[in-house]
Order: C-alpha cells, then structure tokens, then sequence
C-alpha cells in the first residue's frame, strides 16, 4: 500500500463547555489535540459545527482521518453529536468500498462511538473523574493493531505504572459491552480499567473498520499543565502519547483524499486560527475557539 506521506486530520469542534470565561464564537477544539497530532507528522484542520452535510462530505473527501475530542456536551442531542454522526457514517461507507479512512475517538470521544455502534446509550457512572491508572491488557492486546507496534518496555510501563489520565464520570462496563451484540461484533476490547467496582472498557479497536477509541487521554501528557488530580507527566507518560499519535498517524497516511485546490487547504488547515492561553486555572491550557 502506498503511504500518504502529507496526511490531513480533521478534529471535530464541540459547543463551547458552558462556564468557560475565556470563550469566543460559540464552539472550540483543544489545542493539546492539535499539538498531538502535529507531534507525529500531521496536519490539521479543524471541522466546524453547524454546517450542511454536503459541506462535511466535501470536508470527508479532502482529509485523511478523524479525530474524535473529549468534552463536555450531549452526546445525542449536541450539533457535536450530529457532525459525529455524518463523519461516522461517511466512513463507514468508505472503508466498505475499500478507501481506508481512520477514526479515533478519545474520552467523550470514545463514548459517541459506543453510542453510534449500538445505537444506544449505555455508559454507567464510574468514580474516574482525575485519576491515572494502568492498563488491564486482555489476552491477545499486544497484537493488536494499535499495541503491536508499541516498545515492549512502554507496554510494561502501561500495565504497571498509573500513567494513562482519567477525567471522565460515565464508562462503558464490560459488562455492558459483553451484553451487547453489537458492540461486541465491531470492537475488540484491548483494556480495561476498574474504579474499585465496575471494570470498564478503556481501550478498543474494531475489528473490520480503522476505528480506535481510547477512555483515557494521551495527549494531556506532554500538552496540558493545569495543576489538578490524573495529570501524569512522567517520562513513559510522554512515551505513551507519542506513540498513540504516531499509530493514528500512520493509519491517516494510509488515506489518499486530498483538497480539490491548494487554496482550499490553505483555508481549511488550523494555521488560520490563533489559540487562545485560558491560564493555569481552566479546563484547558488552550484552546481555539471558532464563530
């Protein structure tokens, strides 16, 4: 297969987390994310809420893959949740007719992605929120699409060391997951987790589809500095969130879409916008916000 060696990403703007001082316009996207992806050779171009469907099929067709943020908003009633859903079945349609094209969700992410394949809402509560934890690998994790390539040493460190973040209140159980027919079809779970009483769903692949969903939050690592409970900074912590972007990179490079026009790119990528530093105090180190 010939790489695509200028992969474009697209990360899905969310409305504005309600209490946020800093906010402008009426939707954001982290700028940890953004950095993230850069850090392993991607581009990115932030996509927008509120547009038409024929305007993010032309999005679809111009980017190499898409990436799914954590957040704060409804996540079957949000325009957040209505985007997701056009992205998500565009792809699904894609990969069917053999044009690879890659989804990573991350946190809430992760979650719409649960809701999408089962049509379903079945997250529980969990006492996750600021917390870091090793990864429970299940039997045949390490060949998997997203660890094969993993240093052995960093897949130790994951098992055994608390440095993957947590910042989340609701989990998919495992129990949930094994009761749902259709959830256990597509994903192949490659951790778990446990707050002390319910085993949830931390990491998973699909089985036919490049879709990859991650509960906890490996660009947080190197990225974000706010001073509060499940921020790991460590080495292998760092390691860890360089390798989750490389692996979803590497995926991007295996999709050819590409902008009708250069002008178009150049509009599109997130050059265009200026962070904006929210302090030491907020949600966020930075975030763009868009009108």
């Amino acid at each position: 297969m010939s790489l695509n060696y200028r992969p474009i990403i697209g990360i899905l703007a969310q409305e504005n987390w309600e209490g946020d001082p800093d906010a402008q316009g009426s939707s954001y996207v982290q700028a940890s994310y953004v950095k993230h992806l850069e850090s392993a050779g991607a581009r990115v171009v932030p996509i927008h809420i509120n547009q038409t469907k024929e305007e993010y099929v032309k999005l679809f067709n111009s980017i190499n893959g898409l990436l799914l943020p954590g957040g704060n908003v409804d996540m079957e009633k949000s325009q957040c949740a209505r985007t997701t859903k056009i992205f998500y079945d565009l792809a699904i349609k894609a990969n069917d007719a053999s044009d690879y094209f890659p989804i990573w969700g991350t946190c809430q992410g992760f979650q719409q992605l649960t809701i999408l394949t089962s049509n379903k809402n079945l997250l529980t509560p969990t006492n996750t929120k600021g917390s870091t934890l090793p990864l429970i690998f299940t039997p045949g994790s390490h060949n998997s699409r997203m660890f094969k390539r993993f240093p052995k040493d960093l897949i130790q460190s994951l098992a055994e060391e608390n440095i993957t973040s947590n910042f989340h209140i609701l989990s998919l159980s495992l129990q949930n997951y094994n009761s749902n027919a259709k959830l256990k079809h597509f994903y192949k779970v490659l951790t778990t987790n446990t707050d002390g009483k319910t085993e949830f769903v931390s990491t998973m692949e699909a089985y036919r589809y490049p879709f990859y969903g991650v509960q906890w939050h490996p660009e947080k690592s190197p990225f974000e500095w706010i001073e509060k409970a499940g921020m790991i900074h460590t080495p292998s912590a760092i390691k860890a969130a360089f390798y989750t972007a490389h692996f979803f990179v590497s995926e991007a490079m295996k999709n050819h879409h590409r902008f009708p026009l250069q002008t178009e790119e150049e509009k599109a990528l997130i050059y265009n916008y200026q962070p904006v530093f929210n302090g030491l105090n907020s949600f966020f180190l930075q975030n763009y916000y868009f009108e």
